[in-house]
């Protein structure tokens, strides 16, 4: 499927050039950022601004056409957080460059996402020396 060019600036724009799941900066990625559907095509999601968001190439893969996930903690299955309807800080909190999920929605993103994983940790620091972690 393709995205038409204004989604897609609109996407980038209203995100700040950051993954909106795992918040790292588009800057210093080989990969370009993928427009990922919330909701997934086939799950019936549409191409329309309230159903798209920017993710890392990382995220996009993991998340797939996922929409359910279980939160390890709580044992309770719940949707993928979703940056249209859902406040990023009230799911989510940083400890330095380790992500904390807040609420089962967001320990469970962080898991299915494997938002912790040492790679991430890696690039997150390298971020915080560049000066774009933790982001705005």
């Amino acid at each position: 499927m393709t995205i038409p060019a204004s989604l897609r600036r609109l996407a980038i724009q209203r995100a700040n050039d950051r993954c909106e799941y795992c918040k790292i900066a588009q800057a210093g990625q080989v990969a370009t950022f993928h427009i990922d559907h919330i909701v997934p095509l086939v799950a019936n999601g549409e191409t329309t601004a309230e159903n798209l968001a920017l993710a890392c190439v990382s995220c996009s893969l993991r998340k797939g056409a996922r929409q359910e996930i279980e939160d390890a903690q709580s044992g309770i299955k719940v949707v993928f957080f979703n940056p249209r309807q859902q406040s990023w800080q009230e799911h989510f909190r940083w400890d330095g460059v380790q992500l904390i999920g807040l609420t089962p929605v967001g320990r469970a993103t962080i898991a299915a996402l494997d938002l912790n994983r040492t790679m991430m940790l890696s690039i997150r620091a390298e971020e915080e020396l560049l000066g774009r972690h933790p982001p705005d």
